[in-house]
């Protein structure tokens, strides 16, 4: 017992000695990362009030939001002790060694930069990034958040939204559907183009300036594929199309047109 008693007076030192100062620099964590997440509130209700760009705003709020918990880290780490120039310094060169190992992720914070500040598209916008259509949700540092017509949410690096080509929908205030439907070819396409024109004039979500196009598309084996590509304000998007199929299929059957069936062989009158 005498053996280990100067052990078990260095324990209870310390332990008088540093959990106060380990006590205060969880509290002081706790905290401070309760106030960081009220301030970037507040920098969020500011930045709205200035009417600055939603996505600019959402890139700031992200930036000072990172700094600010990183200075709270720091504070931390002082109290218990450790020299922070000294862990600012190796904190410096294990993010150098770092962002080599991660160039990836310091490419798509440059894209963002580059996203924010030249705006190819802006929050609210409908884009086409990748292959993947969506309206613009929000721009962070590292990535873009879509959300499809199908309220599926896409997050897509910025490295390869600046890398790719981005078609910008909302530019011109307009997109063109890209649908289809098959006719025998003993029909008649006047007709059948005329039914077309006739059952978009009233739809309350075809443009008609410009006016909807219509034509052959493709000769398949058993039926020629007609192309119906009605112009529509990017938010009717699931709406329209289903208006739109709906309109037609009805105009076919009030003036009797037929329709190839997916058989390929047999035609038949096409309900109402």
């Amino acid at each position: 017992m005498e053996k280990i008693q100067p052990y078990i007076d260095n324990i209870i030192e310390w332990a008088v000695s540093f959990v106060p100062k380990l006590l205060l620099a969880i509290a002081v964590l706790v905290v401070g990362l309760w106030l960081v997440k009220k301030i970037s509130k507040i920098i969020d209700s500011t930045l709205s009030k200035a009417k600055v760009s939603p996505e600019i705003a959402s890139f700031l709020s992200s930036i000072l939001e990172i700094g600010l918990k990183f200075v709270v880290v720091l504070i931390s780490a002082g109290m218990l002790g450790f020299e922070v120039s000294s862990l600012v310094a190796v904190l410096a060169a294990a993010g150098f060694a770092v962002g080599l190992a991660l160039q990836g992720f310091l490419g798509n914070f440059a894209s963002g930069i580059t996203i924010v500040f030249f705006k190819p598209y802006k929050v609210g916008d409908w884009v086409e990034i990748s292959d993947k259509f969506g309206k613009v949700q929000g721009i962070q540092i590292f990535n873009t958040t879509l959300i499809t017509p199908g309220e599926k949410t896409l997050i897509i690096p910025n490295g390869q939204v600046t890398d790719g080509i981005i078609t910008n929908f909302s530019t011109r205030g307009h997109i063109r559907l890209e649908l289809t439907v098959s006719m025998p070819y003993e029909e008649s396409f006047q007709k059948v183009r005329q039914t077309i024109r006739e059952a978009l004039k009233d739809s309350p979500y075809v443009l008609q300036d410009p006016p909807p196009l219509i034509g052959i598309e493709q000769y398949d084996s058993h039926n020629i594929i007609v192309g119906i590509k009605p112009f529509i304000n990017p938010d009717d998007y699931w709406d329209a199309t289903f208006e739109v199929h709906e309109r037609v299929k009805r105009a076919f059957h009030a003036k009797g047109i037929r329709v190839a069936y997916s058989e390929g062989v047999e035609l038949g009158p096409i309900g109402e």
